[in-house]
């Protein structure tokens, strides 16, 4: 019997891989979160992602103009806070030793560097698709479609990992599968179930 080929995995990063210490950006203002979202220009940090602003930009047009903030710190807040989610790398290397073809899917801006150079993301999975570099942000399709495009197979032929419902039902919306993220154990099971990793070193 042939055994189908493993699909191409496209992988969030925040939150899926990696912390997210925009969790801690409440606390580090002193506000609540829906003080700061009250207050934030939320499209600020989406021009961030899609790369049509540098990070100085960003930094100044995050809050109104008058309020001062120490922006040096926020910055150090998000370098100091990235780290593996826990079980991922361990997922991820598991995955690697399979032949399994992966690529990080993130909406994200340029930070995305700092992230390279903290955890080596990509001795596992190549930065391939980052929203700073394509200018598309998930869930819109032609983020998809783009990186099925781009790697010359059909969206059915790619299985998307994300943490967020939204950007899950987008892939699916193309014809990707998708699977909703909550943690690495229960991904894992996912992948199992799927027969991306061999059933028989699934249950050890």
């Amino acid at each position: 019997m042939t055994t189908a080929p493993s699909p191409i995995l496209l992988l969030d990063v925040m939150d899926t891989l990696v912390y997210d210490p925009y969790l801690e950006m409440p606390d580090f203002f002193g506000l609540t979160l829906e003080e700061l979202y009250s207050l934030a220009d939320g499209s600020a940090w989406q021009r961030f992602e899609r790369g049509e602003i540098d990070q100085q930009a960003f930094l100044d047009a995050f809050l109104p103009a008058h309020i001062h903030w120490d922006q040096q710190a926020f910055l150090e807040l998000f370098q100091r806070g990235y780290r593996w989610l826990e079980g991922v790398e361990d997922l991820l290397a598991e995955l690697k030793r399979a032949g399994i073809e992966m690529h990080c899917m993130s909406n994200y801006p340029c930070w995305f560097q700092t992230i390279e150079n903290k955890l080596k993301l990509s001795q596992y999975l190549p930065w391939t698709f980052v929203s700073c570099k394509s200018g598309l942000r998930k869930p819109a399709a032609a983020a998809y479609l783009h990186a099925a495009e781009s790697l010359s197979c059909l969206p059915s032929q790619c299985l998307f990992i994300d943490n967020t419902a939204r950007n899950c039902a987008g892939a699916r919306a193309v014809g990707m599968d998708a699977i909703l993220f909550d943690d690495a154990t229960k991904l894992r099971t996912e992948l199992c179930r799927r027969g991306v990793l061999d059933l028989n070193n699934c249950y050890d």
